[in-house]
C-alpha cells in the first residue's frame, strides 16, 4: 500500500508540474497547488515506512518520466529515440530500487 501512495503521489507531481508550465487560469493555479499538497503529503507519509532516499528516488524518477510522456501525449513535445532510451532507463533504475528496498520494520526485524 505504501508504494502505491508513491506512485499517486507522483502522478499529482506530474499534475502539478505540467500545471506551472501551462496553468493560466486562476482554478488551473488553485488545481496545481492541491496536486503540490496532495504530491507531497503522500510521499511524505511514505517515507514514514520506507527509506527516505529511496521514496525521493522513485517519486522523481516516476515524476520525471510521466512528466516527459505527458509533454509528448498533452503538447506535442518532440519524441526521440534516445529520449524513449533514457526514461526507459530511467524506469529500470526506480523498478530496481524497489525492488531492492526493505520497509523499515523489516530492516528493524532483520
Amino acid at each position: 500500500m505504501t508504494w502505491i501512495s508513491v506512485m499517486i503521489a507522483a502522478l499529482f507531481e506530474v499534475g502539478w508540474v505540467v500545471g506551472l508550465k501551462h496553468a493560466s487560469t486562476i482554478w488551473e493555479w488553485i488545481g496545481t497547488a492541491i496536486a503540490i499538497y496532495i504530491s507531497f503529503y503522500l510521499m511524505i507519509r511514505a517515507a514514514r515506512s520506507l527509506a527516505v532516499g529511496t521514496v525521493y528516488a522513485v517519486f522523481v524518477g516516476l515524476g520525471t518520466a510521466g512528466t516527459v510522456i505527458a509533454e509528448i501525449v498533452l503538447f506535442d513535445a518532440e519524441i526521440s529515440l534516445s529520449k524513449v532510451a533514457m526514461i526507459s532507463l530511467l524506469l529500470l533504475g526506480v523498478v530496481g530500487l524497489k525492488l531492492l528496498s526493505k520497509n523499515k520494520e523489516e530492516a528493524q526485524g532483520a
